[in-house]
């Protein structure tokens, strides 16, 4: 008797799970970005947020948590009831690299975190002050092997993207440059204009509109393709340094043992905004085009990712 009283109550459970699921969500939801208003993370977020909330006639709530790169509102998020009812945009820095770059990281991306979806893969550009005797990757390559060490490149800090890029451009090619971090990408951009440093892989939001004025020279793409806003523009593995590829990267995430129903419909309906063509074209904006998928295909990334860009941090000794 009491184990057809178990069964009843489990079958009853399991049958609820996907109603609630259903009419997820009833009430708000937070959408926590780890970063400052302004932002390119900012902005994916809030943009999400927006066409989620006409979706679902529920507010998503944008709440900005900025602090120690970005891990102080992703550790929020691991602490968060697994109820769908907290979110977060999380990033290349905080998941891809954090579990390397920093010693006490309050939490596991892959066991504490529930992958949604991937949202976009930015790529950067290569740029150089157009006084720099190079015009393309090649170029650049055998002016630094013929002046060792007289090259600095600007990042927005230790353990960036954009810092982690150019390592692994110099890891692939041998030569020898010396690291500028600023605070910020925009600072090492406009150094590179001036002269006071001699290139960046910069943004496409601050990089652009020099390269369209002609203070900065770009030489390639770092993605595995060209980029739509740059089609001229060959990538870095083209321009003279096969092999390479680099993107940046944003993705949904919720607390580990969120419903698999409602991971589901957050998957399906984040999706479904990824694909609006007024999202398609705020993103090719930032130079770049939304990805969606799959959790699965998001898990393997972020595996391979946080992979791939910690032996570079470890093989450098990054430490922040």
């Amino acid at each position: 008797m009491l184990l057809r009283i178990i069964v009843a109550v489990i079958a009853a459970f399991t049958a609820i799970a996907p109603a609630a699921a259903q009419d997820y969500p009833t009430r708000p939801v937070r959408f926590i970005v780890p970063f400052a208003p302004g932002g390119n993370t900012d902005v994916q977020g809030r943009l999400i947020a927006q066409k989620l909330t006409e979706i679902w006639n529920q507010q998503v709530v944008v709440d900005n948590r900025a602090g120690a790169g970005g891990t102080l509102g992703v550790e929020m998020l691991a602490k968060a009831p697994a109820d769908g009812y907290t979110i977060a945009l999380a990033s290349f820095g905080n998941i891809l690299v954090g579990p390397s770059l920093f010693p006490k990281l309050g939490y596991d991306p892959l066991k504490d975190l529930s992958p949604v979806v991937l949202v976009s893969q930015p790529p950067g550009l290569l740029v150089v002050n157009p006084g720099l005797p190079v015009k393309n990757v090649a170029e650049l390559i055998t002016y630094a092997k013929a002046n060792p060490g007289k090259l600095n490149y600007g990042s927005a800090g230790n353990g960036t993207w954009n810092h982690l890029f150019a390592e692994h451009f110099k890891a692939l090619t041998g030569i020898q440059m010396t690291h500028i971090p600023y605070k910020g990408a925009n600072p090492a951009v406009t150094d590179v204009m001036s002269g006071q440093i001699q290139l960046s892989f910069g943004p496409f939001p601050a990089a652009l509109p020099q390269i369209k004025s002609g203070r900065l020279r770009v030489l390639g793409v770092t993605s595995a393709q060209r980029s739509p806003l740059l089609p001229e523009v060959p990538t870095v593995a083209e321009s003279g340094l096969p092999g390479y590829s680099a993107a940046t990267w944003f993705a949904v995430l919720a607390p580990a043992k969120t419903p698999q129903a409602i991971i589901t419909k957050l998957n399906r309906d984040i999706n479904t905004v990824l694909a609006r063509p007024e999202v398609k074209a705020a993103f090719a904006a930032d130079g770049t085009e939304p990805a969606g998928g799959t959790p699965e295909q998001l898990r393997e990334s972020m595996r391979s990712g946080i992979k791939q860009w910690g032996e570079l941090v470890r093989k450098l000794g990054i430490k922040l």
